[in-house]
């Protein structure tokens, strides 16, 4: 592949930025796969760990409904859980795209 002085000057600046070297880079842009850039990968192990983090709410909660324990209280921390779950989703897939 042949670049200008300025277009390989270019390439190596984001190569850099992205943290890969140029060979890695046109791949990544060839490919398109957008797992591949390291935000993406970034946003969506966010997401990932926040997800956790509610679904252990969400089974303390299920726990304590099954238990005979389940209060009023619980079912507004489990909507609240839910609406914070949704928000998180949505807010990745608005970053990222469809």
């Amino acid at each position: 592949m042949r670049l200008m002085p300025e277009e390989a000057k270019i390439l190596a600046e984001k190569a850099k930025e992205a943290g890969m070297n140029e060979a890695e880079y046109v791949r990544l842009l060839i490919r398109q796969k957008p797992n591949d850039y390291p935000e993406i990968r970034k946003l969506l192990k966010t997401l990932i760990n926040e997800v956790n983090r509610i679904g252990i709410n969400i089974n303390q909660i299920v726990f304590n409904h099954n238990s005979g324990l389940y209060s009023e209280d619980d079912k507004s921390r489990l909507v609240a859980y839910m609406r914070k779950l949704n928000s998180a989703v949505n807010e990745v897939v608005m970053q990222i795209g469809n």
